[in-house]
Formats: C-alpha cells, structure tokens, sequence
C-alpha cells in the first residue's frame, strides 16, 4: 500500500476550516471526511466535515463507511455535499 502524503499547511488549514463548519448532515462536531478519488490518493482539498456518527460509527443509511449508496440517499451525493461545503466557505 502506498504511504499517505503528509498534508502542506494549507492543505491542513483548509481541512480545519472545514471541520470547524460542523458536520456538513447535522451540524454536531466534526472530523474530516475525503472524498473517494479518482483512481488517484483522495485531495486533502476534496473533504467534508462529517461528525463520528455520519462518518463511521453509524448503522447502515446514517455513516457514510457504513453504506455509501445508502448516506447518499438520505443525505446527497458527496459531490453534492462538497459543493455545500464550497459555498460555505464563500
């Protein structure tokens, strides 16, 4: 498995700017989220901020490690929450 890339500074900032927004489905404290990649390491730009239950301790439909099909059906696209994200931080 390939080593992660350390993050720059700004790519650190940025993800701090987004989990200071709060998880992007209900707003509660959040840690960071990437993006699935394109067949390439995920950008440490492409996140979004996701609380512990939304990201990886909730059931099926709730966290998106749980079932992406099924987050995306209740809560959008990670695309679609990405752009929420974008215009946020406008």
């Amino acid at each position: 498995m390939a080593k992660k890339k350390q993050a720059t500074k700004a790519e650190k900032d940025h993800m701090g700017t987004v989990a200071a927004l709060g998880c992007i489905s209900c707003g509660a404290d959040a840690e960071i989220h990437h993006l699935p990649g394109q067949g390439v390491r995920a950008s440490h730009y492409e996140t979004i901020g996701l609380c512990p239950t939304h990201h990886r301790n909730g059931n099926i439909g709730t966290a998106v490690h749980s079932g992406r099909r099924s987050f995306e059906a209740n809560f959008g696209t990670e695309r679609e929450l990405l752009a929420k994200v974008t215009r946020m931080l406008k």
